[in-house]
């Protein structure tokens, strides 16, 4: 069993919540926070894990390096689309619609 540390679905895939606790569809986009335990992990088997199950969105954002990567799944595997750093305001794909402040992610 496979978990990423974040998931979504669009609507049109899952318009309700299941009732089992877990859920047998891959999502559209997972995120994976990383850390030197998990690494390796997360941009090794799981990401081909979400190429397999074809999560057409990835991001990777690692604290430490204050980093944001985003993917994209296409034919050949996933396309690197943008690497965001620091306190920088974001619109990502697949959440393109709303701005996210890096900055607030590395406040403690």
């Amino acid at each position: 069993m496979l978990v990423p540390d974040m998931a979504g679905w669009r609507r049109e895939r899952l318009p309700e919540l299941p009732e089992k606790a877990y859920f047998e569809l891959a999502p559209d986009w997972a995120c994976e926070v990383l850390s030197p335990s998990t690494a390796s992990l997360d941009r090794g088997d799981k990401r081909k894990v979400y190429g397999t199950f074809e999560v057409k969105h990835l991001w990777f954002v690692d604290p430490e390096a204050r980093t944001l990567e985003v993917f994209e799944l296409e034919t050949k595997g996933y396309r690197l689309v943008e690497v965001y750093s620091n306190d920088a305001r974001v619109r990502a794909v697949p959440f393109d619609a709303v701005e996210i402040e890096l900055g607030a992610l590395w406040a403690r």
